[in-house]
């Protein structure tokens, strides 16, 4: 039992992510979108307000899911890391591009240097959310064996994977117009938030879609994960489904506060009803999670840990997410 308490403090760290790392990440579609200097100016400048004081902050979700899995599931963090390293090392190199060109954007001296780390900050956050997606694909389609020695490309080049890079970078930048589109209602700039309410609708349908045709495939190619999904997951999908309708309803009509909340719901319910209906493999069909706990001792530990993060940190990410959403922060 005690290890299931961890494995679920450990997806807890992973849905968290997937919306709030994912609206960051998703930024980067409407980055590209915005158009030339002068025409995006306007979109880059809101991009920069809005996830400027919290996209490393996101981050310690990320750090937080890799201790907790190498520190109580140490086997099998072994063994993805030894099969996927791949995508999960051109992930890593997003991550830090993106981090980087997004600050030297900032100080660039010409035109031409602030164009090129456009790019890189574009590019960068387009490309990890779908490696990292990638990877869930490759764990959940039972394609990690237990000794790390997966192939190191059909492992995650395969339609279970595929298909959850598309769903992971879709989901980001759905997420994230819907945070832009409230952010710029509410900074007064109406004709910008029309813009992005387009494109956000249409990012959304698009996702929508994406994640119903991803069944036909993972039926055949991920039988487990298929299963899982249509049966003790199917609830937690169907949320998922309602939420995301909602979304789209919301930001069609204009109520763009609670869209916000509905398409967090619904990115966070489908990435929760993956590790239900995964559940209870970690590798899927090869280790379950009471094969792969560690000694109950660092799992008693590392639950203290938890709860002391919790305390400390939580309250403080709220407070920093607070003053972002302020009307008084955005009229600055």
């Amino acid at each position: 039992m005690l290890e299931i308490v961890v494995a679920a403090a450990l997806f807890a760290g992973v849905v968290v992510y997937s919306v709030f790392g994912g609206a960051d990440f998703g930024s980067g579609f409407f980055d590209a979108t915005a158009g030339g200097a002068r025409r995006g100016a306007q979109v880059r400048t809101l991009i920069d307000h809005s996830i400027g004081p919290v996209w490393e902050a996101n981050h310690v979700w990320l750090i937080y899911v890799l201790v907790t899995w190498w520190t109580a599931f140490p086997g099998t963090f072994a063994a993805a890391m030894s099969t996927l390293w791949l995508p999960l090392m051109l992930a890593l190199l997003g991550i830090v591009l993106r981090g980087a060109s997004f600050a030297f954007r900032k100080y660039s001296a010409t035109i031409g240097q602030a164009r090129l780390f456009g790019i890189v900050f574009a590019g960068s956050s387009l490309i990890t959310p779908f490696f990292l997606g990638c990877v869930a694909g490759a764990i959940a389609s039972g394609r990690v064996p237990a000794d790390g020695g997966g192939d190191l490309v059909s492992s995650w080049v395969n339609p279970t994977s595929l298909f959850g890079g598309l769903i992971a970078g879709g989901s980001c930048a759905y997420l994230a117009g819907s945070f832009l589109v409230a952010d710029a209602a509410r900074s007064g700039h109406p004709g910008l938030a029309e813009m992005l309410r387009v494109r956000t609708l249409g990012v959304g349908a698009v996702t929508g879609a994406c994640v119903f045709a991803a069944l036909v495939p993972i039926r055949q190619d991920a039988a487990t994960l298929f299963d899982g999904l249509t049966g003790r997951a199917l609830p937690l999908m169907v949320l998922s489904a309602f939420a995301g309708a909602g979304a789209l309803v919301l930001i069609w009509t204009r109520r763009y506060a609670v869209a916000r909340f509905a398409a967090a719901a619904a990115v966070g319910t489908v990435t929760l009803g993956w590790g239900v209906g995964q559940y209870p493999w970690l590798l899927v069909d090869q280790v379950t999670i009471e094969q792969a706990a560690g000694a109950d001792a660092t799992l008693q530990a590392l639950l203290v840990a938890v709860g002391l993060a919790v305390v400390i940190v939580v309250p403080a990410l709220s407070y920093l997410l607070y003053l972002t959403q302020s009307e008084r922060w955005l009229r600055h």
